[in-house]
């Protein structure tokens, strides 16, 4: 298989959802280092925190097989082959980026870094600005009266 990531220029590597996702992580250990608040996880808290991380884990993974079986770029900034409407596709049209903000939201509960779960909706709007929109556009003209009914058949997020 390809490199996925050949022809990606600096910027656009440094510019791809995993890394805003190490970025958002980053910012919320330091928030719980520098200013710890609240309890950690344990109990609820904790079952919480490990179903989101687990639940986004298999998100990722039930999306990248759909993008292997379709052999078309998991890499946002690549223009696709296929359009993708089978598998957890068929229930969210975003799951790597569903799954990347119930991994922010785990990680800050099992840290207990409870002001930065505020960089959650933070996050998803840096990921509608700089990946979905900019996506779906481009399926949009691609893709236009598949998209237009995928559209209107499976919601953004949930």
């Amino acid at each position: 298989m390809a490199n996925p990531l050949k022809g990606l220029s600096p910027f656009q590597l440094l510019d791809l959802p995993p890394v805003w996702l190490l970025a958002f992580l980053g910012l919320g250990k330091a928030q719980v280092t520098l200013f710890p608040m609240g309890p950690s996880s344990g109990g609820v808290i904790g079952l919480l925190a490990g179903g989101l991380v687990g639940g986004g884990i298999i998100l990722i993974v039930l999306a990248f097989l759909e993008f292997r079986k379709h052999s078309t770029t998991i890499v946002p900034h690549q223009e696709a082959e296929v359009l993708i409407t089978s598998g957890v596709f068929k229930r969210t049209r975003n799951p790597i980026y569903l799954a990347d903000l119930m991994l922010l939201a785990g990680f800050l509960l099992q840290w207990g870094a409870w002001l930065s779960l505020a960089l959650v909706p933070i996050l998803m709007w840096v990921l509608e600005k700089r990946f979905i929109v900019p996506e779906e556009n481009r399926l949009r003209r691609k893709f236009r009266a598949d998209f237009a009914r995928y559209e209107r058949k499976t919601r953004r997020w949930l």
